[in-house]
């Protein structure tokens, strides 16, 4: 998927993203600060059912969430600094769990995403628009 989108198209873009990378548990999101990798994952935490307040897990670096296929992993990576911090905040566990897991800054530590991963980048166009591209990367 590629296009342009404002806000207030986010949860057709979101419902689109579903569409391509359900089948993929293992998302990541490419995207400079302030682009809007939270807003998209908090659009999609709410089409899938997610009862819960839904927020960046940027000090907690892995915030669990529960909906109706089961688990979900909301991870920021952004303060992570190597691959063996990773392990020991259990990264690796969740990754290989089969639930969902989507990764905010998964740039940081890129050794970890091994095997099929659904990767959303998103670039600020100007104020009030986005532009996404995604792919499923084996």
């Amino acid at each position: 998927m590629e296009q342009n989108f404002t806000l207030d198209q986010i949860h057709e873009v979101v419902a689109a993203a579903w569409a391509e990378g359900k089948d993929t548990p293992i998302w990541a999101f490419y995207a400079p600060m302030g682009t809007g990798k939270t807003t998209f994952i908090h659009a999609l935490c709410k089409m899938l059912g997610v009862q819960d307040a839904v927020s960046s897990p940027t000090f907690a670096i892995v915030n669990e969430y529960q909906y109706q296929g089961g688990a979900l992993f909301h991870m920021d990576w952004y303060r992570l600094g190597s691959l063996e911090e990773a392990v020991r905040a259990g990264i690796d566990e969740h990754l290989h769990s089969g639930d969902i897991c989507l990764i905010e800054w998964p740039e940081n530590v890129p050794a970890l995403l091994t095997g099929p991963v659904f990767e959303i980048r998103l670039s600020r166009v100007d104020e009030q628009t986005r532009h996404i591209y995604s792919a499923v990367i084996s």
